[in-house]
């Protein structure tokens, strides 16, 4: 059984999720140049203007229309300024379960945008899309990423010993990788009960389907 998401647009009080778009590339560029994302991610550094565009125009469209997952840009709502990306991949239609992830840019940081983006999603994961399970893995030593996990309402599962590569600077300024451990995270549609009213104080949400 596979599927497809939607090209969909997620509002908050605060954000708007929404397909990531050509204006994107500049504000996409730089962070993921940022010094977190090359330590905790795979993205390719240095990370230029013609991979922003390639992931912006074919990457995330042929993910999104092969079933394997979607990509939303993370807006703010006023400014409509790139604020971060919120990522569904390895997606399984007939477990109905997918893996979520998220980048949140260093000129946002500190605002809760991550756990109100990634919340936001969860809700319109189990409400609009019937899915059963939503999964992260943050890396052993990624406090921050743990700490949206927790404060989303996800359960820790366990421990991957060993699978997670992250990236330190060495003496000369490049990358090298190191190996840590992945901590498994899960959230059910149940897990969200507790979470209503919080994400009520963020003033709830609405979908736009069919965005363009």
């Amino acid at each position: 059984m596979t599927g497809t998401f939607p090209n969909i647009s997620i509002s908050t009080e605060r954000l708007v999720l929404r397909p990531l778009e050509g204006d994107d590339v500049p504000a996409l560029a730089e962070m993921m140049n940022d010094e977190q994302v090359a330590a905790w991610t795979d993205v390719p550094q240095p990370f230029t203007e013609d991979a922003a565009r390639h992931w912006i125009t074919q990457y995330a469209p042929a993910e999104r229309a092969a079933g394997h997952g979607l990509d939303l840009a993370v807006t703010e709502f006023l400014t409509q300024r790139l604020v971060g990306i919120v990522q569904l991949t390895k997606t399984n239609w007939h477990v109905r379960s997918t893996e979520l992830s998220y980048i949140i840019a260093p000129w946002a940081r500190g605002e809760g945008y991550a756990s109100e983006a990634a919340l936001a999603t969860a809700h319109w994961l189990f409400r609009d899309q019937a899915f059963e399970r939503i999964e992260l893995r943050t890396a052993a030593d990624n406090t921050a990423s743990q700490q949206v996990a927790q404060k989303i309402g996800c359960i820790s599962e366990g421990v991957l010993r060993n699978a997670c590569i992250a990236h330190v600077r060495t003496e000369d300024g490049t990358w090298t990788d190191v190996r840590t451990d992945f901590i498994v995270w899960s959230l059910l549609p149940e897990d969200m009960e507790g979470s209503d009213e919080q994400f009520a104080d963020i003033g709830g949400f609405a979908t736009y389907a069919d965005w363009n």
